[in-house]
């Protein structure tokens, strides 16, 4: 119980770099032992940032000291996540899957099924619910300020009218690639998480920019089993993005604009550590209004670190984990509505199997 748990990151890239690797390295109870990337680029990086982590060139090379690790993560492309997790159960190993956890709910459900039956821990990383703007909210409608919570409008629109080469701009349906998948399993995460269950679904999927070949401009409507609708925007070609977030109740509203700073950090090197971590400065606060008077609200520091804290405590202790596959699986199960309802133009009743 003294030593760290040992952990397998598979994947260098974005994911694993920036939104995992520094989390893992800096969480008490934690230790990142083997990283596996095939770039030769990606694994000089790897002995610069992490040089007590040996270097894997194959995941294969992975499950062979498969007996030498506590834990794996799965920081690959969207196609891979599934293939990789079940490696990983089936060697016993518990396993952090990148969101989405699936190209599909189906599949999400079948991992989740194996894990179940061979005992094996599996969790999600939904990061964007320890945003700071995000935890702010819940805050707030726990708390009852804003009265019963009538419709919540959520954003992520960035200004990227140029395509990028990747995966995620590949049509195959296997790739999950795409805005609604990309940042739609964030937003649509913390809508199911802020207001229960979805049980109608509209979407718009447009494909903006020149050659696009996925989805770069979405818009998403549920309505929930409670009564309250979200409303949910992701695009790259928004010169001017809304508000974060806008929660408007029975008694009043929270407005808050720009994103969650956690990210920026962590894209300048940055690393999770020290007391100021996850705070934004009051300028970036938002606002409640109530009656037509508007005051600013302290915003809740983002916790990314709180991820990886639930991870240790789900092994050490047997803690719930820190995002149940099944709300991984519920969201997938709302993206696939979605997907439906732009292609059908038309609102989709979940479980409607027309």
């Amino acid at each position: 119980m003294n030593e760290p748990l040992r952990v397998g990151l598979i994947g260098y890239g974005l994911a694993g770099s920036m939104f995992h690797a520094p989390f893992i390295s800096t969480t008490a109870g934690l230790r990142l032992s083997a990283v596996v990337t095939a770039q030769p680029q990606r694994q000089d990086l790897v002995r610069r940032d992490h040089p007590g982590a040996a270097v894997l060139e194959r995941v294969e090379d992975l499950w062979a000291r498969a007996e030498d690790l506590d834990l794996v993560v799965v920081a690959t492309p969207n196609r891979s996540h599934v293939p990789l997790a079940t490696s990983a159960i089936e060697a016993g190993l518990p396993v952090v899957v990148d969101k989405p956890l699936a190209a599909t709910a189906a599949e999400g459900a079948e991992l989740a099924r194996l894990a179940a039956e061979r005992g094996v821990p599996l969790t999600v990383f939904q990061n964007r619910r320890w945003d700071s703007d995000f935890r702010t909210a819940r805050r707030l409608v726990a708390d009852g300020r804003l009265g019963d919570l009538l419709r919540f409008e959520s954003r992520y629109e960035r200004w990227r009218p140029e395509l990028k080469a990747g995966w995620r701009e590949y049509d195959d349906p296997a790739e999950a690639g795409g805005l609604l998948y990309d940042l739609g399993s964030h937003l649509v995460d913390q809508a199911l998480q802020l207001l229960g269950p979805a049980t109608q679904v509209y979407a718009e999927l447009d494909r903006r920019r020149p050659g696009a070949r996925v989805d770069d401009d979405v818009f998403v409507a549920l309505h929930h089993a409670g009564g309250a609708r979200s409303h949910l925007w992701m695009s790259a070609v928004a010169a001017e993005p809304g508000p974060r977030l806008r929660l408007l109740g029975t008694q009043g509203a929270f407005v808050i604009h720009g994103m969650d700073g956690q990210e920026e950090v962590l894209r300048s090197g940055g690393l999770p550590t020290g007391q100021d971590w996850g705070r934004e400065p009051a300028e970036q606060w938002g606002q409640l209004i109530v009656d037509g008077h508007s005051e600013p609200v302290p915003s809740e520091p983002g916790a990314y670190p709180d991820f990886y804290t639930g991870v240790v405590a789900m092994l050490r202790h047997n803690a719930p984990p820190p995002v149940d596959p099944a709300e991984a699986i519920a969201a997938l199960t709302v993206l696939e509505a979605a997907r439906r309802s732009a292609t059908e133009q038309r609102v989709v009743t979940l479980g409607d199997a027309r």
